[in-house]
């Protein structure tokens, strides 16, 4: 690894070594290093230093550290009015770790926006992504958030948790306010097991409107430094208590 941002990785070093991540490249945002792999060990030393893989098809592998980072502080989770009408309806049932390969599936799959008769193209998440993650779930580092309507799946999430962190990933939705319910009662689960922190990853309007905020780079590292060697809770995620409204 040496020469400017973003660094070349070998796959074959095995050393699990990431350039720091105040090296990253500040255009395009945060784009630290180039190359390496997907395997479990590689991912969990990359979170583990605030950088996660993002590319796409037919790109090589890209690791971004940005700065500022987007994350939710469970004690700050705002919900809106109409999203708490939803939630005391009980219009979806919600459940942790039952369906993670669907909900992967679900995430990967190309998308209608508003306003548009087509849907774009399926997204950054590759069968090779799918794959490591789904190993990361096997080995219960990496979990998923599901919301049901009459038995079916409609929207969810998931991410990666090393001890008290949780990595947020990708969701989908299928039914208005499936997923934001999901994130909601996922919140709400992460609080009670003391989660100190949510990492979002970058900006969106949506999460913002949830209580994500930005801080910088180097306040998100320390976090990870204090929070990410501690116990985490036993696997498969199960709810400690029923959901409950928000």
């Amino acid at each position: 690894m040496r020469g400017l941002a973003p660094y070349w990785i070998d796959p074959r070093d095995t050393s699990l070594r990431f350039p720091d991540v105040n090296l990253a490249l500040t255009e395009p945002d945060g784009l630290l290093a180039i190359g390496g792999d997907l395997s479990a060990e590689r991912l969990v030393a990359a979170y583990r230093r605030g950088i996660f893989p993002w590319y796409n098809a037919g790109q090589p592998i890209l690791w971004w550290a940005p700065d500022p980072r987007m994350v939710l502080f469970p004690d700050r989770l705002k919900v809106s009015r109409s999203l708490g009408k939803t939630l005391r309806k009980q219009t979806f049932s919600v459940t942790l770790d039952t369906a993670f390969a669907e909900v992967i599936e679900a995430c990967s799959a190309p998308r209608r926006q508003p306003g548009k008769k087509d849907a774009e193209p399926g997204t950054w998440i590759t069968q090779e992504m799918k794959l490591a993650y789904q190993r990361l779930h096997q080995l219960g580092l990496a979990h998923s958030v599901e919301s049901w309507s009459q038995g079916e799946l409609v929207g969810g999430l998931y991410g990666v948790a090393l001890g008290r962190v949780f990595f947020g990933e990708s969701m989908f939705t299928r039914q208005t306010d499936a997923s934001k319910v999901a994130f909601v009662t996922l919140v709400q689960q992460l609080a009670r097991w003391d989660f100190a922190v949510i990492d979002c990853q970058i900006y969106s309007q949506h999460l913002e409107s949830l209580g994500a905020e930005n801080i910088s780079r180097k306040v998100f590292c320390d976090l990870l430094d204090r929070h990410c060697e501690q116990t985490a809770p036993p696997t498969p995620w199960r709810f400690d208590a029923p959901p409950h409204p928000a």
